[in-house]
């Protein structure tokens, strides 16, 4: 029994030791299970001051109210806000096209450059994600020179880090912005071929870890998704060591210098046969006009069935004509009008000619100028970490329901895992069972949305006004029903109808809808009725075209 209590004893304690470990290691964490307000100042800058209370402004006219939401309401709310599907809260952006500035001050710088460090928070877009950012700054001190409460895109920071959508802009940002040695220049530098952000409106958790031998690790999900060397300049853009040399600034191109790898030919001389004005295309000889051509009969001929206005003034209108048809004639005819022999192209043609390419004997290459040594060069052996004294979120995003939970720095990657199975990955597996049951609902609701679809053009099938197509209409909705992927192009086709019968009830005419019905994927029964290759026939030789409303046409004054 002693030995019992001993092992219970010894096992508590290690357990304890564990807890301790885990509570030294967790630098920073909020939840945001208590509301924000008192941890987190919100920026008074102008661009990030929401006005949030009406009172302040009740009195002002109208118009005033309206230019000075024009111009100040570019700020967005920030609210402490459940997770939808949730009861775990978060800090959430609120509304679209704002800019937004929030800040925490931690209780004391995090130095970088002792041991590893790893930045892990969760970010959702509730909305999904069309255009906008959820990165987080991790600020210099204050002594770089910025206030809690006038935090901007301006104030300093050591890293940036998160995903960034919008356009062609799709990636999870890691900056390090480090100061050169030799110039005190702060650079921006970039990690290379930054992993993409996940698009679906699911919460994710973005690590950043960051270890003593100069390697960084980007983790989405707890899923490493890119390694990278802060001293490589494979990985960062531009790379921490500046490169020795430098293209001398002050070097000119000599102006003898010919750069040009081939040059024409000043031996080569035009054939005598070559005929530059011989044209493209000529006219074909060999072709001979189709039997059953109507040369004196016109394309298009006045409406016989058209009647002039009873409103139209010829004093005011001008002399009234009919609108035009096609000519019926024509439709059964090869073609109508004066013939032409078709072009072909003019086998005797060549072009402009022009000399033949050599080697260029006095060619010296691509000219560059000479390097030197690089003045702002400097060798480093670990990056030159400025310390984290706060974190701060300062984004301009287009969109709204980011929220943001469970911000933690730490100083073991055990502990953001810990963080990842306890806090997130509960929430990431109920939202993603529910997406899934949502996609399931959605793919049935499809087909029976699309069965609406054909419900309502039964109806419009019914129309009396469109009674001399209905079976047309019919025709094309079943072969829709057969193959749904061609239900687009059976809608098409019926609006052009409706379209072409409007015209002829508005502005009269006697011409037909030439609508072209749909391919049909090929089936094992490929035969078909001589009637109905005829009309597929008629249809292709159909011209496209609906009848013109009457012109009024002016004499010339």
């Amino acid at each position: 029994m002693g030995r019992f209590a001993l092992l219970l004893l010894l096992a508590f304690a290690s357990f304890q030791a564990l807890c301790f470990a885990a509570d030294d290691d967790t630098v920073f964490h909020d939840s945001f299970d208590e509301p924000f307000d008192g941890r987190w100042i919100v920026s008074d800058k102008d661009d990030y001051k929401a006005i949030q209370d009406l009172k302040e402004i009740i009195w002002l006219p109208i118009g005033l109210f309206a230019y000075i939401d024009g111009v100040l309401g570019v700020a967005g709310v920030w609210k402490h806000s459940k997770s939808e599907g949730h009861d775990d809260y978060g800090l959430l952006v609120s509304e679209k096209a704002r800019k937004y500035a929030i800040v925490n001050e931690l209780n004391e710088p995090v130095s970088l450059k002792d041991g590893s460090t790893v930045l892990q928070f969760e970010t959702r877009f509730q909305n999904g994600l069309e255009c906008g950012g959820a990165y987080l700054k991790y600020l210099r001190p204050q002594e770089a020179g910025w206030k809690a409460n006038e935090f901007d895109n301006e104030s300093p920071y050591s890293i940036m880090f998160g995903p960034d959508k919008c356009g062609a802009t799709n990636k999870v940002h890691f900056i390090l912005k480090h100061k050169n040695p030799k110039s005190g220049e702060y650079v921006e530098h970039h990690l290379k071929y930054p992993p993409s952000v996940p698009s679906d409106k699911l919460t994710h958790v973005y690590t950043a870890i960051l270890k003593p031998d100069n390697e960084v690790r980007i983790l989405i999900d707890g899923e490493e998704k890119k390694k990278a060397n802060f001293l490589s300049a494979d990985d960062f853009e531009p790379p921490l060591i500046p490169a020795k040399t430098i293209p001398d600034p002050d070097d000119k191109k000599p102006e003898d210098w010919d750069e040009r790898a081939k040059i024409p030919d000043p031996n080569a001389v035009k054939p005598d046969d070559w005929d530059e004005d011989a044209p493209m295309e000529i006219e074909d000889e060999e072709a001979v006009k189709p039997e059953g051509w109507l040369d004196d009969e016109p394309e298009e001929i006045d409406d016989p069935e058209a009647t002039k206005p009873e409103d139209w003034d010829d004093e005011e209108d001008g002399e009234w004509e009919a609108p035009k048809i096609d000519n019926p004639k024509c439709e059964t005819a090869p073609g109508c009008g004066e013939w032409k022999r078709p072009m072909k192209m003019n086998p005797a043609y060549k072009g402009k000619w022009s000399a033949p390419l050599i080697d260029n004997p006095n060619y010296k290459g691509i000219w560059k100028p000479q390097e030197i040594p690089n003045p702002d060069y400097f060798e480093l052996d670990k990056p030159d970490f400025e310390p984290i004294a706060a974190v701060g979120i300062e984004i301009w995003t287009m969109q709204d329901g980011i929220l943001f939970d469970n911000i933690l720095i730490a100083k073991n990657d055990k502990v953001a895992e810990s963080y990842r199975e306890t806090t997130w990955k509960p929430k990431f597996e109920v939202e993603k069972e529910k997406q899934k049951a949502e996609d399931e609902s959605a793919d049935s609701d499809g087909l029976s949305g699309v069965q609406k679809v054909f419900d309502v053009l039964y109806k419009v099938a019914d129309i009396p006004f469109l009674s001399e197509y209905k079976l047309q209409i019919l025709d094309l909705i079943e072969k829709a029903e057969k193959q749904p992927n061609i239900t687009i192009g059976v809608i098409v086709s019926i609006l052009v109808i409706i379209l072409t019968v409007l015209f002829r009830l508005l502005f009269g005419g006697k011409k037909q809808p030439n609508v072209k019905k749909p391919e049909v994927a090929e089936t094992s029964n490929n035969q078909s009725t001589s009637g109905e290759k005829a009309e597929e026939e008629e249809e292709e030789e159909e011209k496209e075209g609906t009848a013109a409303p009457p012109r009024r046409r002016r004499r010339d004054t």
